[in-house]
């Protein structure tokens, strides 16, 4: 499923004087990963919460396979679109982990859970390799561990858009790598696009497809990912001096 943004803008409080997306633009494909990108305060988590129609863009349009988001009932976008939050643990009270992967098929029932339904979720929880955790309480589980039941339940919804706000936040850096390569071989197999907010420019370019720099609510940069991360836009936006190396055969950012 493609997703086409085209100018959207998006102000908090009366009369829209807090400007905190400003014309934005992007276009991903299926199978591809976009990764969001910027300091802190530049409209990453506004932009994801856009996408997912949990704010209402004041002006612009959001289509998905050329259908506009605002012309989507919550029901039907729920088919569309899965959320992965960054700190679901506070929320959930769902006793163990099947039950937090069954919730992703809400959408897709009219009264009850079915066969079809408990087969998924299955099959999920077997995908992101977290089947012998389906007995545990959510809340006992580590933060890697967690990560991959939320993303199980965003699997069992069969969504053809992954949002995933801040996915390796608080993670060490073997869950970190674990987690992207999850979701990289998720949108492989499936055909489905992911957007993710990354602070860590090294995993952006290791895993993203395509990615897009903000900074204060403007689009620094929007393309591939190795095109967007150069050196002046990096200095630009964060400040800092970096360079890109080869290593093993494979591209690193490094900071200086």
């Amino acid at each position: 499923m493609s997703l086409s943004i085209d100018g959207v803008r998006f102000s908090y409080g009366k009369n829209a004087k807090k400007e905190i997306l400003k014309g934005i633009s992007l276009e991903l494909e299926p199978s591809q990963i976009l990764g969001i990108l910027g300091p802190n305060g530049s409209g990453k988590t506004t932009l994801l919460k856009c996408i997912n129609r949990l704010l209402i863009p004041q002006q612009g349009s959001i289509l998905l396979d050329g259908n506009n988001l605002s012309e989507m009932s919550h029901l039907d976008i729920s088919k569309c679109i899965s959320y992965v939050p960054q700190n679901a643990k506070m929320d959930l009270c769902t006793p163990n982990v099947f039950e937090i992967v069954l919730m992703g098929r809400r959408p897709h029932i009219t009264w009850q859970y079915g066969k079809k339904d408990y087969d998924i979720t299955w099959q999920c929880l077997d995908e992101m390799g977290v089947r012998h955790l389906a007995a545990n309480p959510f809340d006992s589980l580590s933060s890697g561990q967690s990560q991959r039941v939320l993303m199980a339940r965003a699997l069992a919804q069969e969504a053809k858009v992954l949002l995933l706000d801040e996915p390796t936040s608080n993670l060490d850096v073997k869950y970190q790598r674990e987690v992207m390569d999850s979701v990289r071989t998720v949108v492989d197999q499936k055909g489905i696009s992911a957007c993710a907010i990354i602070h860590d420019l090294d995993l952006a370019l290791r895993f993203c497809d395509k990615s897009i720099l903000l900074n204060e609510g403007n689009i620094v940069c929007f393309g591939r990912t190795e095109d967007v991360l150069t050196s002046e836009n990096i200095k630009e936006v964060f400040g800092v001096d970096s360079c890109i190396e080869t290593i093993r055969g494979s591209k690193h950012l490094i900071i200086l």
